[in-house]
């Protein structure tokens, strides 16, 4: 296996000014109450690197210093705790060598194996989630959010969501709902493919309707000062990327206009060279042609310029 790049990733400059008014996130919410909700308890935690408060302080830490709180056991979604497991590939349970903490994979090879099993929740009093997703169905980490809410309704145990914005606004809601002989780990819920929710509001949905086969004794620690109105850069808050093709706080915007082109395998969305979901290319497409066309449809707000380049992987490597 090649070794992995490590360093440091410079995200202080996103940081916003101090007198700026922001969102305060669900983990910020948590800590400003003393961890009530937490208070006790021996803990489990899904996150990523976006798993971040403000001040880009990772909730991992918060919870081991919170003198109340005891973090047992990370879980790791797709592309790991670390976001550093390429797009489908399994995420293996082992031990993180920095907090000497037992990780857990809720992206296994087969789709039995991205459930919490009963051992891994044994010995837990709650399950918490913070994670940021990117407003689009197909975006797995609310996958894993309902099916460890339906492990932990199975086990007995309370699942505790840290809310988050959605990056693309509370009022933004398009696309089909999913066909049944399409429900997959891409499209598990009832729900458009713009969505419209934060994570906690989408967590007392499932909790509510009933889409997991036991429902679950469900905590949403809320935002204060989010809108409906708002998108990630009207929130005052640094984005920390989600997953390896979603860089920064615009890429959701991107991935919900070119991710289902990107599928067909017939055309690259820049997933494999630096512009992820930036771009519609093909080898034998005529840029400027295609630009001129697009362009004369006069679509407000957006603007189509040519573009080309050698994908390093993925689609026409």
């Amino acid at each position: 296996m090649k070794s992995l790049a490590r360093g440091l990733v410079l995200l202080g400059l996103l940081l916003p000014a101090t007198l700026m008014a922001r969102v305060k996130l669900g983990n910020e919410v948590l800590a400003q109450h003393g961890f009530k909700e937490l208070q006790g308890k021996r803990v489990g935690l899904i996150c990523n690197p976006s798993g971040v408060n403000g001040e880009l302080e990772s909730t991992i830490d918060i919870l081991r210093s919170a003198k109340c709180v005891k973090l047992v056991a990370l879980f790791g979604p797709e592309h790991g705790i670390y976001g550093d497991v390429p797009a489908g590939d399994k995420v293996e349970k082992r031990v993180d060598q920095r907090t000497g903490l037992p990780v857990h994979s809720l992206y296994g090879d087969k789709p039995e194996k991205r459930k919490p099993s009963p051992e891994m929740l044994a010995g837990l009093d709650a399950l918490v989630y913070d994670l940021q997703d990117t407003g689009c169905r197909s975006y797995t980490f609310i996958s894993s959010m309902g099916l460890a809410m339906e492990a932990c309704g199975e086990a007995g145990i309370e699942f505790i969501v840290l809310d988050r914005p959605n990056p693309l606004g509370g009022k933004r809601v398009e696309g089909p709902a999913v066909e049944e002989k399409f429900r997959s780990f891409v499209g598990k819920w009832d729900i458009p493919y713009v969505y419209g929710m934060t994570c906690g509001e989408l967590a007392r949905m499932i909790n509510g309707e009933r889409w997991i086969k036991k429902t679950c004794k469900l905590t949403v620690v809320p935002l204060h000062g989010w809108k409906r109105s708002m998108i990630w850069s009207d929130t005052g808050l640094p984005w920390v990327p989600t997953s390896p093709h979603v860089p920064h706080e615009d890429s959701p915007l991107f991935q919900v206009a070119t991710g289902m082109i990107g599928e067909t395998g017939k055309a690259s969305i820049g997933v494999g060279y630096t512009l992820p979901f930036q771009c519609i290319a093909a080898p034998k497409l005529d840029a400027h042609k295609m630009a001129d066309l697009i362009n004369s449809y006069e679509s407000p707000g957006v603007k189509f310029v040519p573009v080309t380049f050698k994908p390093y992987y993925a689609t026409f490597a």
